[in-house]
């Protein structure tokens, strides 16, 4: 969905041919709906994804995750599926603005050869923005790896986590994890922009050249994206949600 509107924003620059000012602006705004719009949907998936990868004895079934949702629904509610989902918004919505514009600002100012005969800088582009855009957005993101796992009692809004977690563990706490995710992301948001560019544009050459690529298709490349992208930095996707659930200081760097 975010590459989606990525791709219809980069269609109406070339229809329109916007300033870099208004390539900034339109690209904010799409990576901003975007990213609410598909972290919203599955929020309930995703809090039940970090509640395995926190656990060390639990491993990942179906059946299990099935349970964990059911569970879930019988003791907290229906809402609980979406606790912490807040805290992502506070995160995802900064997060994918700022990732969509440095993708944009990084692929001008490394020269990105928009016919793909320089997939190294392509990659790079999208490893930049990734970088870019998690560094600023890191504490938002650990905030809501706590509320995914803990009661609302522990932590019940955005405020009281950050906070609570302030006070009691201090404030370079909210950068524990950082490393692997610094480390994910590069492969993550490479692989995931250099795929969807390529795959939109191979179908541009072989299959349909119009302007207008048909949204399912979009929809595919996307997916098949986000795959490979998750796929490549999930290993250190874990470490990173070990370190920052971690509060009794189990997990004190990457290695441990």
């Amino acid at each position: 969905m975010a590459l989606n509107l990525k791709e219809s924003r980069q269609q109406n620059t070339t229809a329109g041919q916007l300033s870099n000012t208004n390539i900034v602006f339109t690209s904010l705004c799409a990576g901003a709906i975007a990213g609410a719009l598909a972290k919203t949907t599955i929020a309930p998936l995703d809090r039940t994804k970090i509640n395995f990868q926190i656990s060390a004895t639990r491993a990942y079934s179906t059946r299990k995750a099935l349970k964990f949702l059911i569970k879930t629904l019988k003791t907290e509610g229906f809402f609980a599926l979406w606790r912490g989902n807040s805290a992502t918004m506070a995160r995802i919505v900064p997060y994918a603005a700022i990732q969509f514009t440095a993708h944009e600002q990084w692929k001008r100012i490394l020269a990105v050869d928009p016919t793909g005969k320089s997939p190294g800088k392509q990659f790079l582009a999208g490893s930049l923005a990734g970088v870019t855009s998690q560094a600023l957005t890191y504490p938002l993101d650990f905030a809501r790896a706590r509320m995914a796992v803990t009661h609302k009692n522990d932590y019940s809004t955005l405020r009281h986590v950050f906070l609570k977690i302030y006070k009691t563990e201090g404030l370079l706490t909210f950068y524990r994890g950082i490393l692997p995710t610094i480390m994910g992301v590069i492969p993550y948001a490479g692989v995931s922009f250099f795929t969807y560019e390529t795959l939109k544009r191979w179908y541009k050459e072989h299959v349909d050249s119009s302007l207008k690529t048909n949204p399912f298709t979009s929809l595919g490349f996307g997916a098949i994206a986000g795959m490979l992208g998750q796929t490549s930095s999930y290993p250190l996707d874990i470490v990173r949600r070990r370190m920052q659930t971690d509060m009794m200081k189990k997990y004190t760097n990457i290695s441990g």
